[in-house]
């Protein structure tokens, strides 16, 4: 275990290396910078501007100077904020994304695991359609579309819950079903193919054959492997949540990452492009990490080193 968690980390600082490189090399590539407006500027004002941020110096220079911030964990300042620096927007936006993307996996998460195992428990009968027909809307109707008709019909129509903000439970409702419906369906729809896989296994019949109970042979024996290829999308589709969705953000009023992230780009605010993907990047990373240490526990047989 040790040894794989060392490789793990190389692997896991080699990469975030990649993606940084990557990232740079991209977005200097783009023509123009954070510093050409539509409206004519004096060059004098570009050039000083230039120089104040050190976007007059070398690319490799630039690289490195951005390196040895990031290894002090500071992602520099914002080239169109004057005052603020892009840790700002992190510190700022995490704990909205955060706390709204938590709540969407732990839904998702509870909700998808049931329905699924129904699904296959059922397979061509009535439940199995009725757990079908939602996962298939849910993967095919936008977050954006969801969103608007849960907001006419809950909030305009109904007056049930309001429409902006986390303020309270009842606010994260709206958000964590528009936000959530294309995971919970994905992931039900995987738990259903695996169990319909497991459940035609050898062992399976073995253990009906010895008369095992039913619910036993699916909770207990199905269930624990067919958690397999759930987790392995689990990592990516929890760091997915919790960086933040502009789309659901800006509908809902919530000051959160994503929004940060998509100004930036269309800003080219070079500093804050950097920060969110390093940021993205490294907690997906993790996620990543701490999911295949889960797969030890589900299955025992699986040998990490």
């Amino acid at each position: 275990m040790p040894a794989y968690i060392l490789k793990r980390l190389a692997m896991s600082i080699a990469t975030m290396f990649f993606i940084i490189v990557l990232t740079f090399v991209l977005m200097h590539s783009v023509p123009g910078g954070p510093f050409s407006p539509e409206k004519a500027v004096p060059p004098e004002v570009i050039a000083a501007l230039n120089q104040k941020y050190g976007l007059d110096k070398p690319l490799i220079v630039q690289f490195g100077n951005y390196l040895s911030g990031l290894l002090h964990f500071n992602l520099g300042p914002s080239f169109k904020y004057p005052g603020r620096t892009v840790n700002d927007f992190i510190v700022n936006g995490a704990p909205y994304s955060m706390r709204l993307g938590f709540v969407t996996i732990a839904f998702a998460v509870v909700a998808s695991i049931p329905m699924g195992v129904v699904a296959a428990k059922r397979n061509g009968h009535w439940p199995d359609a009725v757990v079908m027909v939602v996962a298939t809307l849910g993967v095919t109707i936008p977050s954006f579309v969801a969103a608007a008709g849960l907001i006419y019909l809950f909030s305009y129509r109904l007056k049930w819950v309001p429409t902006f903000g986390l303020n309270a439970p009842i606010t994260f409702i709206l958000p964590v079903l528009a936000l959530g419906g294309y995971s919970l369906s994905f992931l039900a729809r995987l738990v259903r193919s695996s169990m319909l896989e497991v459940m035609g296994q050898d062992y399976i019949r073995t253990a009906r054959a010895k008369g095992v109970g039913e619910w036993r042979i699916v909770f207990r024996h199905a269930l624990r492997n067919a958690m397999i290829p759930f987790l392995t999308v689990l990592g990516p589709t929890i760091a997915g949540l919790m960086t933040g969705s502009f789309v659901i953000e800006k509908i809902f009023a919530i000051p959160g990452m994503g929004g940060y992230f998509v100004n930036s780009v269309t800003q080219r605010d070079y500093t804050t492009i950097m920060g969110m993907t390093v940021f993205y990047a490294a907690f997906l990373i993790v996620m990543v990490f701490i999911i295949d240490m889960f797969f030890r526990l589900i299955d025992p047989r699986i040998q990490l080193d």
